[in-house]
């Protein structure tokens, strides 16, 4: 094929209405690149459990970015990625940015299925995202004033979903980015107290942390008419993922982009200043 009909061709982002996929769309649409876009309420649609629905949007689509929904540690997750792999390959797409976990072996697993499937590759392995507190299941909690967890002292260095969407940019379209894996992180672990506490400061509010156990958090969720399936994700994010093993910040926002990681301050000033907090 031609350099010119690859660059022409429409670059498939999958999760095109979640916190990463909506991004990297609008920036590819503001390069003026072709952009197709999918989800389950897109047309064409796109869903992870309906294979009659990969076929269309893979068509002529010689790059994509996909997010796997709800997350890939989830059963039946890995076979699943690798039959689109091994479709996206069969149908010509030719390079793959995965979104991918950091701390999760069930996602390493899904890394290693796109790193054999001979597609040119890279994988964003990211944790926590900052707008977890502003776009997410945290977010009537903050709202409200007071967050209900099952976390104690253990730091995340939270990403800002702003950082990933231009690494997955880059790596769609800037040369460099190819089979390469970059662990995205902010510039520093905080506690989800000091978390909170960059938050009541950007929005000059009273915020309140009440530890609490998996169970009742669990019921929490349940009650709140959380599906069960993300529900299960949550707590297993809380209380396997979240166990110190991520605490260490990596360096590869700087290695992929050549800047600085967006730190949470600056994630709160930015979002408080949006109103999104305000009760």
């Amino acid at each position: 094929m031609a350099y010119s009909d690859f660059e022409e061709s429409p670059i498939l982002v999958l999760g095109a209405n979640g916190k990463t996929g909506r991004r990297v769309s609008q920036r590819l649409s503001a390069l003026g690149k072709n952009v197709r876009a999918c989800a389950r309420s897109t047309e064409p649609r796109f869903d992870w459990n309906e294979r009659a629905t990969w076929p269309t949007v893979l068509a002529g689509a010689k790059r994509a970015y996909v997010t796997y929904q709800p997350d890939l540690a989830v059963p039946g997750a890995l076979d699943t990625v690798s039959a689109f792999f091994d479709m996206a390959l069969a149908n010509g797409t030719e390079r793959i940015v995965l979104l991918s976990g950091r701390g999760e072996e069930e996602a390493q697993a899904a890394e290693q299925a796109l790193q054999r499937s001979g597609a040119v590759w890279t994988i964003l392995r990211c944790s926590w995202f900052m707008q977890n507190f502003s776009e997410s299941f945290l977010l009537d909690p903050v709202r409200e004033g007071t967050l209900a967890l099952p976390v104690s002292d253990i730091k995340e260095p939270f990403v800002d979903a702003d950082d990933i969407a231009d690494a997955a940019v880059a790596a769609l379209i800037e040369p460099g980015h190819e089979n390469r894996l970059y662990e995205l992180t902010g510039p520093r672990a905080l506690s989800f107290a000091e978390a909170l506490e960059c938050i009541a400061r950007a929005t000059r509010r009273d915020l309140n942390l009440m530890p609490i156990s998996a169970d009742a958090f669990r019921a929490g969720l349940l009650e709140a008419n959380v599906s069960r399936e993300e529900t299960d994700l949550i707590v297993y994010l809380f209380t396997t993922v979240l166990d110190g093993r991520n605490e260490k910040a990596a360096d590869d926002v700087r290695v992929a982009l050549n800047r600085k990681p967006g730190s949470f301050e600056e994630y709160a000033e930015r979002t408080a200043a949006s109103g999104v907090w305000t009760v």
